[in-house]
C-alpha cells in the first residue's frame, strides 16, 4: 500500500518542562527516530517541527505557521510539502512521542488493505481510547477537509478530531502499547526513559543562554535578542544539507548580514536576524546534493 508520512514533532512539551519530547532517548535512539522507523514504508516523510539537522537523506522538513499553531494546522502544512513529491493514495499521520507505534502502523495497514473503500482508518488503544495522531487517511480527503477549514476560521489551534470529522474511518484496535505516549516526566518513567536527560537538555540549555549574554555584553549588543533555538536551527540545516562545518560559517554570514541591514536603517533587530536567518536555511535547504549535475 502506498503512503506518505507526516510526523508531528513541534509541540511545547509544557507538561515536560519545555524538554523537547523529539531528542527524549528510548532504547538507544530518540523518540524522532522511533517515529521514522514506524514510518520507514512511507513513499516520502516530512517532519512538522524544527529541524534537528540530522534527519536521514530525502526526509523533509515544514513548519507550521505560527509556530505552536497545534497538529491541525501542522498536518496541513505536512500535507502540502508532501504535495511537492507527488501524492500517494494514503497519508499515515503520526505523533513523534509513541515509541511503540510501528506496532500499529502495520494494524492499520492490515486494516486498510482488508478494507480499502474507506477513508482511512483511526488507533484505537486495548482500552478503547481513539488516538487520532496514529492514523492513516486518504490524501485526497485530508486535503478536501484542509482546504475547507481555511475557507472558514483556519485551522489554528483546532482539534485534530474536528478536521477528521467528516471522513469515513474505521477504527482500528492496535496492540497494547502501540498509543503509548509521553506527555509527562511520569509517562517517560513508565517507559523507562530517564528524567537526567531534562537536567541534561535544560543545563545545555542555560549554558547556550549565559555565553549568548556574555558575548552580547561583549560586543555592546546587550539590548539585542538572538532566538538561540532558530540560530541552531539553521546551522543544523546547513549542516545537514552542506557539510557540518557549513553551520558555523552560515551562521555568522547571516548574523554579517543581519548586522549590516541594521546598520544601514533596513530593518530593526528582530526584522533583519529574522530575515537573514530565514533566507540562510533556504539557502542551505536548497544546496545541491553530492554528485547532482550542475545547470
Amino acid at each position: 500500500m502506498e503512503f506518505n508520512a507526516v510526523i508531528l514533532a513541534g509541540g511545547r512539551a509544557t507538561r515536560l518542562g519545555g524538554v523537547p519530547k523529539p531528542s527524549l532517548t528510548y532504547d538507544g535512539a530518540t523518540l524522532l527516530s522511533h517515529a521514522l522507523d514506524a514510518a520507514r514504508g512511507a513513499v516520502a516523510t516530512v517532519v512538522v517541527g524544527p529541524d534537528p539537522g540530522t534527519l536521514p537523506p530525502g526526509v523533509l522538513t515544514a513548519r507550521e505557521e505560527p509556530v505552536f499553531a497545534g497538529p491541525a494546522a501542522a498536518i496541513a502544512v505536512g500535507l502540502a510539502a508532501l504535495a511537492d513529491r507527488g501524492p500517494a493514495p494514503w497519508t499515515l499521520v503520526l505523533a513523534c512521542d509513541m515509541p511503540h507505534a510501528s506496532r500499529g502502523v502495520q494494524a492499520l495497514l492490515a486494516a486498510l488493505i482488508a478494507t480499502p473503500k474507506t477513508e482511512g482508518a483511526i488507533a484505537v488503544s486495548p482500552d478503547g481510547r481513539k488516538q487520532p495522531l496514529l492514523g492513516i487517511y486518504s490524501t485526497r480527503a485530508m486535503e478536501r477537509e484542509v482546504a475547507l477549514a481555511s475557507e472558514g476560521g483556519g485551522l489554528t489551534n483546532s482539534s485534530v478530531f474536528r478536521l477528521l470529522a467528516r471522513l469515513k474511518v474505521m477504527a482500528v484496535p492496535v496492540p497494547s502499547g502501540s498509543t503509548d505516549d509521553v506527555d509527562t516526566w511520569a509517562d517517560a518513567a513508565v517507559l523507562g526513559i530517564d528524567k537526567q536527560q531534562e537536567a541534561d537538555v535544560k543545563s545545555q540549555e542555560e549554558t547556550l543562554e549565559e555565553w549568548c549574554r556574555m558575548l552580547l555584553q561583549a560586543f555592546e549588543l546587550e539590548g539585542v535578542e538572538v532566538d538561540v533555538n532558530e540560530v541552531l536551527a539553521v546551522a543544523g540545516v546547513a549542516a545537514h544539507s552542506v557539510v557540518r562545518p557549513a553551520a558555523p560559517l552560515t551562521t555568522f554570514i547571516a548574523g554579517y548580514a543581519a548586522g549590516m541591514a541594521r546598520g544601514i536603517g533596513q530593518a530593526n533587530d528582530d526584522a533583519a536576524m529574522s530575515a537573514a536567518l530565514g533566507l540562510a536555511r533556504q539557502v542551505a535547504k536548497q544546496y545541491p546534493e553530492p554528485g547532482a549535475e550542475s545547470e
